[in-house]
Formats: C-alpha cells, structure tokens, sequence
C-alpha cells in the first residue's frame, strides 16, 4: 500500500518514524515550506519534519519530499498525483482541499489530539486542560467537507491528571497517536477498518470547541476563581503561555507570562481585589476570589523563565502591586 504522509511539526515526526520503523511503503512525504526566520527574514528554516526526512536520507530511499506553497496549485497537485498513494495521512499538517484529500482511493485520514466530537478545531489539547477536563485522547478520522467531522476510526483515551501541563500532554499523545496510526494504516491495509459517523459518539454533554489561541487568548482573569486560573494557565504551560501584566503602584507596567502555579484555597480579606500581589521576598501569591493562585515558575519580557524565588531575588515588589 503506498502512502502519503503529510505533516509538520515535532508532533508528527513520530508518527512517521513509526510508519518507516515499522516498514509501511511510505512514497512521498509532504511538509510546509521553510520558514524565513531571523531579523532580516534572510534565513530559512525547515520543518521538524523536513529535518528529519533530511537526517534520515529519506531521499536516498526513494521518498519524495513535496513542500506546496498552494495545495490547490496545479503542479503541486500534478507531483501528489504521480506518488500514486493508496492512502493519504495527515498529522498537524494545514486544512487539505477536497481535491487533495479525495484523491487516493482508499482515503485520507487525520490523527487528532481529542476525543472527536469534542474539541473540533486548531488547539484541542490547550482547551482540554484549560477547561478542567479529566480525560483527553486521540482519534482517527477520515477527512470530509467539514474540519474535524468525518467519519471516525479508531480512538485511544488517556487521563488528564491534576499537575499535567500542556507539554505533559502534547508528548504523552504523541506517542499514543503514533501508536494509533500504526493500527490504523494496519487495519485499512487489511480491510478490517470500521468507520462510523460522529453522531454516535454523541451525549448529552454539550460540545466544546478548541478554537486557535492568540495572544489576546492568553491573558489571565484573576475573576475567573481558583480553579480556573489553575487549569488556564497549565493548559497554555509552556506554550504559548498565559500572562498577565504587572502594573507597580508608581505607574510601571511589566508583561509576566505565568508558567507553573499551586493552589492555596482560603478565605480571602474582602480588602483585596483579585489581582492584588502579596509577597514576602520569597514567593508571592495572586488574589482570587476563593484564595490565592502561588505562582512558582514566570518570565519577566526579556528575560528568561525562571523560578519565582529566583525572581524576587532581583527584584522588589512593593505593596500595592497587582496584575490585571
């Protein structure tokens, strides 16, 4: 059966590790174009899948390396044609054309990091934990016309525990939904592949998005509750990050992106508005309204992330300080 795989970040170099270890007939390899980075734009940088497609000589074996600027333009489409693949497959790769997903006769297929139909959409593993959920997963799925609602395959669970942060669950479904492709791609190849609509997997939970998070996104709410501020700020750690600014009684502001926090629930002196700062040179603490977020672990812009005890080492915070 020959394959197509399309991917780009760190996420879905495993995947595709798994598929050439496992010696699945992988004949193209399809990735973004390199990224221009540095101050002037004058340096490109590849994918982590073009890196390893790279590292690996994958060249030398016969795979061919597509890097489409436009996935609807024809000489892209002319190349993807040529591949012959029986059987597409897409991890964190970019919204695919119907003429690109249509075109093997067996399908392409998407590895998705939730529990479908949950958290359809660009983040599903930030809006997991950010939404206090205690279980998260992957699915596999056949592409269609609508983003994440094709027919489903297979699907694995995994726990969200109560310390778990983003980069915890990024590399823990990682490796299952490497391990879940290899199964799919294995059941496809010997027809055994069962797939049903979504609206099976219906409840009468009510369906949560997982929509693309912006900067804006980030900003924490000291209203929000313990919990809340608890579960946002691990489910944008360590990135992209959640932040607040840190407004001095004289005026000054400083952007402070927040990476690790515990909870401290207690009552709290009506005199003090969520947001206000407490410390003692050692730690300090944010108001919220049933207690106090302790942040342990931030970044100051220009700096870089350190431990909060190594913060205040350096720096004074004056009473009257708070963050909004």
């Amino acid at each position: 059966m020959r394959i197509v795989y399309m991917g780009t970040p760190d996420f879905a170099v495993e995947p595709l590790r798994q598929l050439l270890d496992n010696g699945y007939n992988v004949v193209g390899i399809i990735t973004m174009p390199d990224k221009a980075i540095g101050r002037h734009h004058d340096t490109l940088q590849p994918s982590p899948v073009k890196k390893f497609y790279l590292e690996q000589h994958l060249e030398e074996k016969g795979i061919k390396l597509l890097q489409p600027e436009k996935l609807k333009d024809e000489a892209f489409l002319e190349d993807l044609r040529s591949l012959q693949a029986d059987l597409q497959i897409v991890v964190a790769f970019r919204m695919l054309p119907e003429v690109v997903w249509a075109m093997p006769p067996k399908g392409t297929f998407n590895l998705h990091t939730a529990l479908l139909p949950q958290y359809r959409g660009a983040a599903p593993m930030n809006w997991a934990i950010i939404n206090g959920d205690k279980e998260t997963g992957v699915t596999t799925f056949f592409l269609d016309h609508d983003i994440d609602t094709g027919r489903i395959i297979m699907q694995s669970r995994t726990p969200i525990h109560e310390t778990d942060n983003v980069e915890d669950i990024h590399d823990r479904l990682m490796m299952m939904g490497s391990e879940l492709v290899l199964k799919t791609v294995c059941a496809i190849e010997e027809g055994t592949a069962e797939s049903v609509p979504q609206e099976q997997f219906l409840t009468d939970e009510p369906l949560r998005h997982a929509p693309k998070i912006f900067k804006e996104t980030c900003q924490i709410d000291w209203t929000a509750g313990l919990e809340n501020v608890y579960n946002f700020v691990r489910g944008l750690s360590p990135y992209p990050a959640a932040w607040s600014a840190l407004v001095f009684p004289d005026g000054r502001r400083q952007d402070v992106k927040v990476f690790k926090t515990t909870k401290e629930q207690t009552s709290v002196s009506p005199e003090l508005q969520p947001g206000s700062v407490v410390a003692d040179g050692k730690s300090f603490k944010v108001v919220v309204p049933d207690g106090y977020i302790v942040v342990d672990e931030l970044q100051v812009a220009g700096k870089k992330r350190m431990a909060t005890a190594d913060f205040l080492r350096g720096a004074r915070i004056p009473d009257g300080t708070r963050f909004e």
